[in-house]
């Protein structure tokens, strides 16, 4: 023991007293929070929320869902609960006041530590008394940590009520001893920051409510409080902002320019405010995020090309009308615009991963403008297309109020681009089983086919909605735990880089589950007729993606025609004489020459939609 000052201390209650050294000192540590922020992947969020109530008040229930909450956007946490610190840390304390006055000594300076190591420290414990919670609140708030006190305000009764492990029971009848709220006190906090009333209000509520005082002070960022981020003019601010309008200088937007709108203002891409200005283009282009409102997935550049002459005359503005057609339709207001050079060899090789220029896509983007111009967006109204199908494109909370109205509880998401055969819905139909295993009660599938600009030789949106619906109404998927939407994004064609696109957009809707096919988003090279992309890439990338936490991903199995049963199966490589692989171009083949695919492979209503399109197109080309 060292040459210094000793004197001697009770160190746990009920203990032989123990001699302890005065002479320590606090060694301060040299990685500052602000770098045990960048470590974590955000900025320093340290703090220790705290849950104080009775036995049964709803104290685990709430810490454990906000846990959950926080951890699937990103959020690094942790719960300290009063019964699992009593299987270690505090295994040797009983339930006396001195013990328990340690038992909360000892958790809030745990909880400080873990704070100060950059985690929300969730701390659930009945900690009866204000002495105590007060001690640990000094603490935090001497090294500089919020310290939020939670009081689950539960009345005695509803807690006997629910007595979920018949404490109370015991205690009335004199088994338990000095049990709080029956013969031992509970100091009820005099100003808590946050009141839960667990009696009153669901479990969602409440959540609810401590994740808003949460963002309030800053803690979390907007992201984690509002998915959707839409960009729509309130309508009491609308006539003003169309009075404004009148005198802005314009850029009148391509029809692709209009999709990208369509995108930002209904919130698929959250939290984006508007298109990208150069940093967070930059950080999309290379770190494949976005970090405004915490670390979210970003992995392509939502921008707005423009070319010189409207460089030169836009430069300087405060605003910037957005029109289209030709008759100038206002659809929009740029605020604050920043004008920055569009490197578009750069972002070629970047964002697709080729330096092949006769792709479709980067064909556009260099056609486009050499300059970009971003800026936050203020969108008139709803993007509406009157092609028959705007009932189909849902915004992310329209789909999310769908959801809730079917009372699901999983939902999963499909993208496509191509028409469903029976192989796809072997996957979908296996997923919703699996997902039923696990113990979700209504899954949701969300059959969304992509409904924004694709290639050429694509086969044309309300074909491919025609012929969902077929199978919708043959049964093939179940229309009772089925919605078809349209996803308004273009499609770029980037592979691995966009299939992470196509699965974040899916999070902003309530998606929770991802199923990702072979050969997401891609092609072969115009020029050499060879994929571009691995076929497994999209799913391996996916599973490592950065600022996805929310959302699983589904692996694609590989589905075959069987042609023993006559129907599409999964594939067994140990078996591989009984599958046929139908490619694209055979069913393509038979459509127009009208003949019938093998028995299984596709709805019979649902080919019939595809027969006269191939049949129409080859006579049209003929």
């Amino acid at each position: 023991m060292a040459d210094a000052t000793e004197k001697e201390l009770v160190g746990s209650p009920g203990r032989e007293p123990v001699i302890l050294s005065t002479n320590v000192q606090f060694q301060k540590s040299f990685v500052s929070r602000d770098k045990r922020g960048q470590v974590l992947g955000s900025e320093f969020r340290g703090c220790t929320v705290w849950f104080t109530g009775l036995s049964g008040a709803g104290k685990t229930t709430i810490s454990f869902a906000l846990e959950s909450y926080l951890a699937s956007r990103g959020i690094y946490c942790y719960t300290l609960d009063g019964d699992n610190v009593r299987h270690g840390l505090n295994k040797d304390l009983g339930f006396s006041p001195e013990h328990r006055t340690e038992n909360i000594r000892r958790i809030g300076e745990v909880a400080r530590l873990f704070a100060d190591a950059g985690l929300v420290c969730l701390s659930s414990f009945i900690s009866p008394y204000r002495e105590d919670r007060a001690q640990a609140r000094k603490i935090h708030e001497e090294s500089g940590l919020p310290f939020i006190e939670v009081y689950v305000d539960t009345p005695l009764a509803t807690c006997e009520e629910r007595d979920t492990k018949g404490l109370y029971k015991k205690a009335r009848q004199g088994m338990i001893k000095g049990f709080t709220g029956i013969d031992s006190a509970y100091e009820a906090p005099l100003n808590p920051d946050v009141v839960l009333k667990t009696a009153q209000f669901s479990p969602e509520e409440c959540l609810a409510t401590v994740i808003d005082h949460l963002r309030a002070r800053g803690i979390l960022p907007y992201s984690v409080v509002k998915t959707v981020r839409e960009l729509f003019v309130p309508a009491d601010q609308l006539q003003a902002a169309l009075k404004e309008a009148h005198s802005l200088r314009k850029i009148r937007l391509t029809k692709l320019d209009l999709q990208w709108v369509q995108v930002l203002s209904e919130g698929w891409a959250s939290p984006l405010g508007g298109f990208m200005r150069e940093k967070d283009y930059l950080q999309s282009l290379h770190h494949a995020v976005n970090t405004s409102e915490g670390s979210v997935n970003q992995s392509i550049p939502i921008v707005l090309p423009v070319r010189e002459e409207d460089r030169s005359r836009l430069s300087g503005q405060a605003a910037i009308l957005l029109t289209y057609g030709e008759s100038d339709e206002p659809i929009a207001i740029l605020r604050t615009p920043e004008i920055y050079a569009h490197r578009q060899e750069e972002r070629m090789c970047r964002q697709w991963g080729t330096t092949c220029q006769s792709h479709p896509y980067v064909q556009m983007m260099f056609d486009a403008g050499d300059w970009l111009i971003g800026g936050d967006l203020e969108v008139f109204r709803r993007i509406r297309w009157n092609d028959g199908l705007d009932e189909f494109r849902r915004t992310p909370n329209e789909l999310r109020a769908e959801f809730a109205a079917r009372h699901a509880d999983a939902v999963f998401a499909f993208q496509l681009r191509n028409p469903i055969h029976n192989g796809h819905a072997l996957l979908m139909e296996e997923t919703k089983s699996q997902l039923m295993k696990r113990g979700y009660k209504k899954p949701v599938l969300l059959l969304h086919p992509l409904g924004g600009w694709t290639k050429a030789d694509d086969v044309p949106l309300p074909v491919r909605i025609q012929q969902h619906k077929a199978i919708l109404r043959e049964h093939v998927l179940d229309p009772e735990s089925t919605v078809l939407a349209i996803f308004p994004s273009p499609m770029m064609y980037a592979g691995p880089t966009e299939v992470q696109w196509h699965a974040k957009a899916r999070i902003a809707c309530g998606a929770q589950f991802y199923i990702v096919g072979r050969d997401p988003a891609g092609m072969p090279n115009p020029d050499t007729g060879k994929d571009l992309y691995e076929a497994s890439h999209g799913r391996e990338v996916l599973k490592m993606a950065p600022g996805l936490p929310q959302l699983e991903i589904v692996p694609f199995k590989v589905a075959a025609y069987n042609k023993e049963e006559q129907k599409m199966g999964f594939y067994d490589p140990a078996h591989a004489d009984k599958f046929e692989f139908i490619s694209g171009t055979k069913m393509r083949r038979l459509a127009r020459e009208g003949q019938e695919p093998p028995s299984g492979f596709m709805a019979p209503e649902a080919w019939k939609v595809l027969q006269k399109f191939y049949q129409d197109s080859h006579a049209e080309q003929s």
